[in-house]
């Protein structure tokens, strides 16, 4: 009963925007399984799920991958606007940002998790990329240019 009772949270979160511990209730009702809010609560402390920002603006429900991707995208997209150029020499790459950009642009590398990137020196405009090969920084510099097409 538990098991799947958790299991549709989850689904639900995953399929819908769901602001309320309450909302959350009534959606499981509808789908026939019985609950309190007081065992909702509990459950979504046991399976972990955290209050993200949804895109219309409230906050939703959403697990902790979920979460994550969001904040990936977030990061991407400042990625995107805030870089200038970008140079590579040897396993090093030079990405230039616009002033006061670097930091958050590189949080968006280091969030990308690419096994070929070692880290990330990031300063008011210039992130400094160190990539595990010489044969693996060409392919680090067409991902990123990829990222801002």
């Amino acid at each position: 009963m538990k098991s799947a009772r958790q299991t549709a949270i989850l689904s639900l979160v995953e399929q819908q925007d769901i602001r309320t511990q309450e909302e959350l209730a009534q959606r499981l009702k509808e789908m026939g399984i019985k609950v309190t809010q007081a065992t909702v609560s509990r459950d979504i402390k046991e399976l972990r799920l955290l209050k993200v920002l949804s895109s219309g603006g409230g906050y939703k429900y959403a697990t902790a991958d979920q979460a994550e991707h969001g904040i990936s995208e977030r990061f991407v997209r400042m990625f995107v606007d805030s870089v200038i150029s970008i140079v590579s020499a040897g396993n090093i790459i030079i990405i230039r940002t616009l002033a006061g950009s670097a930091n958050v642009a590189g949080e968006a590398i280091d969030s990308m998790r690419w096994p070929e990137i070692l880290g990330t020196i990031s300063g008011d405009n210039t992130i400094m990329v160190v990539v595990r090969s010489e044969a693996d920084t060409q392919v680090v510099v067409e991902k990123f240019n990829d990222i801002l097409k």
